[in-house]
């Protein structure tokens, strides 16, 4: 599998054209920048139950397999955000790890 963040921010810009198209069918229109923040706030939530599923600690069944997929998801829709808001999320994650490093000195 390609790792490389470039070919990774392709592939999710991509996947979220192919969800416009089907909102168009759905909804009538593309959701809106707040319906993305909504959803990706959702998903993010869902990890919050996926780990105390993973330490027994949420009476659901645990399962590594949709916390490993929150976790992917979680991250395409953070590069989906930052494009939508015309950020680089190359660059917001360098200077961000430049930072903190920074800190640490």
């Amino acid at each position: 599998m390609d790792h490389n963040l470039d070919k990774i921010i392709e592939r999710s810009l991509d996947i979220r054209e192919k969800y416009h198209l089907l909102e168009k069918q759905h909804n009538g229109s593309e959701w809106t920048l707040e319906q993305d923040v909504l959803a990706y706030l959702t998903d993010a939530a869902l990890i919050g139950r996926d780990v105390m599923s993973h330490e027994k600690t949420w009476l659901k069944k645990e399962s590594a397999a949709e916390l490993e997929h929150k976790l992917g998801e979680n991250i395409w829709w953070l590069i989906i955000l930052a494009d939508r808001t015309g950020i680089d999320i190359k660059d917001a994650l360098e200077k961000f790890l430049t930072k903190t490093e920074n800190l640490f000195k």
